[in-house]
């Protein structure tokens, strides 16, 4: 027996396909980005509600590259790019992931041109990278709260205290 790619794998869109593929994505389009290191509660939940936002959600990640210059640490990403994408195109809220290598997702912004941008809630709505632009072609911007304390660096600080008492 053979089995075909799962269909989730469709939704992961390259940089450079994205101009024909943004134009089958349900309108209001919500867009987020971030690194989905190590998926959490905290991510999954946070990306249900923006997807909520909108008829569609797409997700750019930062490349290999573009989290090391976060300064997260030397190890990260734990998870590379392709492990990623695939991961955050498996989540039903999903309509399509892509990525970008710079420090920020403007580039992406400006190509999607969402009706929604959306950050968690550390970010305070006027310093999100591509709010000015969002909000001149008549869109929106959201900053949504966390519910739930969890994050990828704290998980992994988790982990290396337990490894280093054995």
């Amino acid at each position: 027996m053979s089995y075909n790619s799962p269909s989730f794998e469709q939704k992961i869109i390259a940089p450079a396909d994205l101009a024909g593929a943004i134009t089958r994505l349900p309108r209001p389009l919500v867009f987020t980005n971030g690194c989905f290191d190590i998926l959490h509660r905290g991510h999954v939940t946070y990306l249900a509600q923006a997807r909520a936002l909108g008829a569609g959600l797409i997700v750019a990640l930062n490349s290999d590259a573009s989290v090391k210059r976060l300064g997260k640490g030397d190890d990260r990403p734990i998870n590379p790019l392709e492990n990623r994408l695939a991961v955050i195109a498996a989540l039903e809220c999903v309509s399509a992931v892509t990525w970008f290598e710079e420090d920020t997702p403007i580039e992406r912004i400006l190509q999607i041109q969402p009706n929604i941008l959306v950050k968690g809630g550390d970010w305070a709505p006027e310093n999100i990278v591509g709010a000015p632009e969002v909000i001149q072609w008549g869109g929106s911007v959201h900053s949504i709260p966390f519910l739930f304390d969890t994050s990828t660096t704290a998980t992994l600080k988790k982990i290396r205290l337990a490894e280093g008492s054995h």
